[in-house]
């Protein structure tokens, strides 16, 4: 079967870690990969993001080729109390680097350093980022240290179950089939009350 260009998108991937590990501010370019799988979802109504234009699941798909246990994952990854409450977190966390962010802007010292599995400090001092303010430099640390996060846990249930297992619990994927759930819960309701008034019992 022909590949289609969006089967290549997991190169993009590889070049944003590879600019974010040149220089952090690169990071920012992560905000994409944030943004344009919640307007897919909003305004097309559906997971296409998640099932096409995902790169990181492509590239772990293709590293599970060779690394991934090939298991099948816990259940408790499905369920709906895990998804959420990871996605709940994930948030959690979203927002106090934000608080720090906005700390720097208003005066706070810049701290350079990356945060890996939300514990672990790594210290981030050679990169030099004077042509950016530093809030901007402190936005990037934290976003980049979310991304590497996540893309830790990715590759660990990667290697431990089948190769695209992050993607049962990512938490953009929660968000886009809660929003996804919820459009279409509207066009139904929508839909029933226009066949109401068509049958004139509205």
């Amino acid at each position: 079967m022909k590949r289609k260009w969006y089967d290549y998108l997991w190169i993009a991937e590889i070049a944003y870690w590879g600019l974010g590990l040149c220089n952090i501010l690169f990071a920012w370019l992560g905000v994409f990969f944030f943004c344009i799988p919640l307007f897919i979802a909003v305004f097309g109504g559906n997971k296409a993001y998640c099932n096409r234009y995902c790169g990181r699941g492509q590239l772990m798909g293709l590293l599970g080729k060779k690394l991934s246990r090939n298991a099948p994952p816990p259940k408790f990854l499905r369920s709906l109390w895990f998804r959420y409450g990871f996605l709940t977190f994930f948030m959690v966390m979203f927002c106090l680097m934000l608080h720090s962010t906005y700390m720097v802007f208003t005066g706070a010292p810049l701290r350079r350093t990356l945060t890996l599995l939300w514990v672990f400090k790594l210290p981030w001092q050679w990169v030099d980022v004077s042509i950016a303010a530093p809030w901007m430099a402190q936005f990037a640390f934290g976003f980049f240290s979310i991304m590497m996060t996540s893309t830790v846990l990715g590759l660990l249930t990667m290697i431990l179950f089948r190769p695209r297992s992050w993607c049962v619990y990512c938490p953009m994927g929660t968000m886009t089939q809660g929003i996804c759930r919820f459009k279409q819960g509207r066009e139904d309701s929508e839909n029933g009350r226009e066949s109401k008034k068509d049958r004139g019992t509205a």
